[in-house]
């Protein structure tokens, strides 16, 4: 009974391979209505012209806001970069009892930071020329600082003190000072707080920022940071 039952299973696999064969040898070679067989059946060499022309007008439209969204990605991480350098400087300051600066400046085309003891341990000040901490700024977290501009609103002669424009000719002596809890009892934060501001170069004039911006706050002489963006940078 098994062996009669396998058997006719074999053959009607059998019957239905050749069918399928079958049905498929019919619709290669069956005439398609313009007496051309369906396999000869494809595009022209207009249409392929014409759809590649909506291809290339599509990827115009599109390349300016795909480039914008990339700036914005890669300006919030260069700004996290900013955020997190002013962050250990003061959790230093706290956990070693000691003040403790954040300074940045530009090195050719690379914004650099450095974060170090304010002072020698003799008690004087430490010159900018002994800094000896300097980094790229951003390579953290994959950003490369050339593609940006850096400025800051602080005081180039008096130490965390607001000025009321953002300057983006960067030197050594922009920085941020915190006491030894962290604080700025001292500071002059104005109306706008310490401000170090990234900004994406104008398309016009790459020295110049254009409105895309972040930047880091330090709003309270307690020493409490906020981030911004675009017109709320100044």
């Amino acid at each position: 009974m098994a062996n009669i039952l396998s058997l006719r299973l074999l053959n009607y696999f059998h019957l239905h391979s050749r069918k399928t064969k079958l049905k498929q040898q019919y619709l290669a070679n069956r005439p398609s209505t313009n007496g051309y067989k369906q396999q000869d059946a494809g595009f022209s060499l207009i249409e392929l012209i014409v759809v590649l022309l909506l291809v290339g007008i599509l990827a115009a439209i599109a390349a300016p806001g795909w480039a914008a969204f990339v700036n914005r990605q890669r300006i919030n991480k260069f700004n996290d970069a900013v955020f997190a350098a002013l962050q250990e400087a003061q959790r230093e300051a706290k956990n070693k009892k000691l003040s403790y600066s954040v300074s940045f400046r530009k090195n050719s085309t690379t914004q650099e930071v450095a974060i170090f003891p304010t002072k020698k341990s003799d008690g004087s000040n430490l010159p900018l020329a002994e800094i000896s901490t300097w980094k790229p700024l951003g390579t953290d977290v994959g950003v490369s600082s050339d593609k940006f501009l850096l400025g800051t609103n602080l005081n180039s002669t008096t130490e965390n003190t607001a000025d009321s424009t953002v300057s983006y000719s960067l030197n050594a002596s922009a920085k941020i000072t915190f006491d030894y809890m962290g604080t700025l009892p001292n500071a002059s934060l104005g109306t706008s707080g310490l401000q170090i501001v990234a900004a994406v170069p104008s398309s016009a004039n790459p020295t110049s920022p254009s409105s895309v911006k972040r930047c880091v706050i330090v709003k309270t002489l307690l020493g409490s940071m906020v981030t911004a963006k675009d017109n709320n940078c100044s």
